[in-house]
């Protein structure tokens, strides 16, 4: 196990400001500050704690400038803040963004829906298919050839009713994909003045968001882009106020920096981990470890990656059930984190896929905890098994829990609810050997364990990758209990920790530059 020191030279700002980074995530929001002397400092806030701040990224600034909650921030003394956000993801994932409205070609209202008719399990009998992210459909008449020779004029007047019937019944958003607009876009920029005239504050048209050919891949794309920006904006707008004139940049899904006033929906999937790839290749490369598996564990979620010299990138892909044709960092991401939920169904234990997030959290943090349900969720999660074992310890952890954000964690409470687990497994098997809450607690660390190992092995051993001569870098809050098991089961003998782990997805969103990709 190998720590290093600093590796990334930290030039002094020449304009005597600070720079910021920042990873909010689903639990915990890392901010990385860089003093005008060129000296880092770091804080983790919870994403989500109403009751003490409105937003965490702001809040963790504030509370690195010595600033009280309710002072301004002051935008004279910040050069820059570099972040990335699950904000979109999440909407996505839950189904939360805004109401979407689809104009598409006349006559292919359900092409969206029936897509490739891929079946992913050919097997079942009873195929549920995900939730659409619009829900009215307008058929649009009017059409052109591949080669740009119009067809069909487009009648305004139908286009024009339909429209301002979604707007009375309160959609506010549009995504507009119409037949070989890819190459002759023309007629999609006429119908966004007419969606921009009626009064739909977002219009995305499929020749801006992904000008290439196959309408379904970009036509899904466009949508998510209509879906999900607004609520991407807001989130934007919210930061970009409390900053004022500070220059402020998102990180895309591809692993690229962009001017806020640009970012979009679509570029925002993987905003999070993708500056977590960034910071483990950069660092990985300057500690002498050209070849790693990049292991993000956080509170909700673990990102595993393969590095070789290049960054990898996906540029069709799916997620939560929708396809998407945007840049993209190769990323696997699986259920276990350190709020993944515990349960215990009377035959199995279970980890995840729910997740406590940051409210209420584990048990731990004295906010509950993830509630206990009928379908056997036992009220704890993964980072509970850590306190339980001794990996987690009150008296060595930060004292930022409780209504004061002053107490220590709960080890208490875990233990009682471990011994009630313990209890349950024993009486569910009468015939075995009695199981304490340690013998418990250990159960579902391998069952969490055994799912990041399968994770990785799905982006590496799957495609013939012998990780034996990689170093497995570890990072983000909760990498550090879990990697040197996961090694073993990997069979890999490096595990590289950098001295920012904790927040390397923020330390990475400093590293990465400007980019801009061309379709």
């Amino acid at each position: 196990l190998k720590a290093t020191d600093s590796l990334h030279t930290m030039s002094s700002s020449a304009s005597g400001q600070w720079e910021f980074w920042i990873d909010r995530g689903g639990t915990f929001t890392d901010v990385v500050g860089r003093r005008p002397d060129g000296s880092v400092v770091t804080t983790k806030v919870l994403s989500e704690n109403p009751e003490s701040y409105k937003d965490a990224a702001v809040f963790g600034i504030k509370s690195l400038l010595g600033l009280k909650n309710a002072d301004a921030v002051p935008s004279d003394k910040i050069k820059a803040v570099k972040m990335g956000t699950t904000v979109a993801t999440n909407a996505l994932l839950e189904r939360k963004g805004d109401r979407t409205a689809l104009v598409i070609t006349a006559g292919l209202g359900d092409a969206l829906r029936i897509a490739y008719q891929a079946r992913p399990d050919i097997f079942a009998r009873h195929i549920v298919l995900p939730e659409l992210v619009y829900e009215k459909v307008i058929e649009a008449s009017g059409r052109v050839d591949v080669h740009g020779l119009e067809l069909e004029a487009l009648d305004e007047s139908p286009l024009r009713a339909g429209l301002g019937e979604a707007y009375a019944a309160g959609i506010r958003g549009v995504a507009v994909v119409l037949m070989h607009a890819y190459r002759f876009p023309a007629m999609e920029r006429r119908i966004k003045d007419m969606a921009t005239e009626i009064g739909f504050t977002q219009v995305s048209i499929s020749s801006e968001a992904s000008p290439l050919m196959k309408l379904v891949s970009r036509g899904d794309t466009t949508t998510v882009d209509a879906y999900l920006s607004p609520i991407l904006r807001r989130y934007v707008n919210q930061v970009a106020s409390e900053l004022g004139d500070t220059r402020l940049m998102f990180m895309q899904s591809s692993g690229g920096l962009k001017d806020a006033e640009l970012f979009q929906g679509k570029d925002s999937i993987l905003s999070g981990p993708a500056g977590g790839i960034v910071g483990a290749a950069r660092t990985s490369e300057l500690a002498g470890f050209p070849k790693m598996v990049g292991f993000d564990m956080g509170g909700t979620s673990t990102d595993v990656s393969h590095y070789q010299g290049e960054y990898e990138r996906a540029f069709e892909t799916e997620v939560a059930g929708v396809r998407m044709r945007a840049p993209m960092m190769n990323i696997h991401t699986v259920a276990a984190g350190g709020g993944s939920v515990l349960s215990f169904d009377g035959q199995r234990l279970k980890v995840g896929p729910e997740s406590a997030g940051a409210n209420p959290g584990p048990a731990c943090y004295r906010r509950g905890g993830p509630p206990v349900t009928a379908s056997g969720a036992v009220g704890l999660a993964v980072s509970d098994i850590n306190c339980m074992l001794g990996k987690l310890r009150p008296e060595f952890f930060p004292p930022v829990f409780g209504p004061n954000m002053d107490q220590p964690l709960d080890f208490e409470v875990v233990k009682q609810r471990f011994e009630k687990v313990a209890l349950d497994v024993s009486k569910a098997f009468p015939d075995a050997k009695p199981k304490d809450a340690y013998e418990v607690a250990s159960g579902f660390l391998a069952i969490a364990v055994d799912h990041m190992a399968i994770a990785i092995k799905e982006i590496t051993t799957r495609r013939g990758i012998d990780v034996s001569s990689y170093a497995l870098c570890s990072f983000g809050g909760a990498g550090g209990q879990h990697c040197c098991l996961v090694a073993d089961a990997l069979g890999m003998e490096t595990v590289f920790l950098h001295p920012h782990a904790g927040v390397l997805s923020a330390y990475g969103m400093g590293l990465a530059e400007v980019r801009t990709f061309e379709e």
